[in-house]
């Protein structure tokens, strides 16, 4: 996302916890962000044999509270939110009028009629002006909660066992997509075992001016403070989608492998929705060149399609990408990715990467 010149960096309320760590901060969505501390890999690696954690306040939350709140949410939404209970979460899609995704989104089921949504931090103002736009017709209250919340995501295997001496709740017996109230080192705070790394971990609500204590908090018990640069490298080798690269305005979302969000449901641009996609979403792996977002994929000289998402995989040791590419090459075993003029062989394989 661009940034005016003119406008200055946001910053979430643990701005000054990373100047403290020693983290490289670069602007990402309007935030001023820590890309890294130690080093991508160290933090990568941290998160996948023990416990990591990620400031992700710069998310934004929207309540979602009315008579009207489920059908509101299961018209301007893909997945069945009439599943929900109290106390579980679901990830879902807001499907654009016209095509493609406004934003991927999770919900968060508070109680009988509320609801909590965290959607994504460059999208905050156009969720918010898309929801809006379609709330008139609901008895549904909106309200933008986005500064109240600071969010961070603990990440790996050891998150349970490090949080479980600290917290008043059992752990253990959360299952994935829990969200419950909690006490943590004290506070009250929310938790969802949630997250975006492929690994276990809980996401944690916590009232932004208590924030950089409960951070400070989880650094001294253990947990390794890990940036954008390790958020990106897990997520790809996990096959998770990030908005603005696999899914747009224009990329139809069904070109990825996540069908299961779509539900035989009436709701916004549903005729879009179902219309099969002219591409496909495939998993790349390269011997030696690490490729980037936007480099072209070719088959027999041709090109197919274009790296949506790329990196140089720590768990593996070798480049991995996704690349949106013409539906009917998809099945394609082996594709060419050109970069900088000469093209480098990759094998197609199957999403995700890794699974623990």
């Amino acid at each position: 996302m661009n940034q005016s010149p003119t406008e200055p960096l946001k910053r979430t309320p643990l701005h000054a916890a990373h100047l403290r760590a020693g983290a490289r901060m670069v602007p990402f969505g309007g935030w001023d962000m820590p890309v890294q501390y130690a080093g991508v890999k160290a933090e990568h690696d941290a998160v996948r044999n023990a416990a990591g954690v990620f400031d992700v306040s710069h998310m934004g939350e929207f309540r979602v509270q009315g008579s009207g709140a489920l059908a509101f949410l299961q018209h301007v939404t893909t997945n069945d939110v009439s599943k929900l209970k109290p106390g579980r979460a679901q990830y879902n899609w807001l499907p654009g009028v016209s095509g493609g995704l406004v934003d991927d989104i999770y919900i968060y089921m508070v109680a009988p009629d509320e609801y909590l949504t965290v959607v994504n931090a460059s999208n905050i103002t156009k969720d918010w002006t898309h929801l809006n736009a379609h709330a008139g017709e609901f008895d549904v209250t909106l309200t933008d909660e986005s500064d109240r919340w600071g969010l961070l995501a603990v990440q790996g295997p050891q998150t349970e066992s490090l949080l479980q001496p600290h917290t008043d709740t059992d752990l253990s017996a959360k299952k994935k997509n829990a969200f419950f109230p909690a006490k943590l080192f004290g506070f009250d705070v929310m938790l969802a075992r949630t997250g975006y790394t492929g690994e276990d971990g809980f996401e944690v609500f916590t009232d932004a001016s208590e924030a950089e204590t409960v951070w400070d908090k989880l650094l001294a018990i253990g947990l390794t403070p890990a940036g954008l640069g390790a958020r990106d490298t897990l997520r790809l080798e996990a096959g998770f989608p990030l908005y603005g690269h696999e899914f747009s305005d224009t990329i139809h979302p069904l070109s990825s492998t996540y069908s299961w969000v779509v539900k035989d449901k009436t709701h916004v641009g549903h005729e879009h929705i179902r219309m099969a996609p002219t591409q496909t979403l495939v998993g790349l792996k390269l011997e030696r060149v690490p490729v980037r977002e936007g480099y072209p994929v070719k088959v027999g000289g041709e090109v197919v399609g274009h790296v949506t998402s790329g990196t140089s995989s720590p768990t593996f040791g070798h480049p991995i990408a996704m690349a949106l590419v013409n539906a009917e090459h998809a099945g394609a075993d082996v594709f060419d990715v050109e970069v900088r003029g000469k093209d480098h062989p990759a094998t197609r394989v199957q999403l995700p990467f890794y699974k623990r």
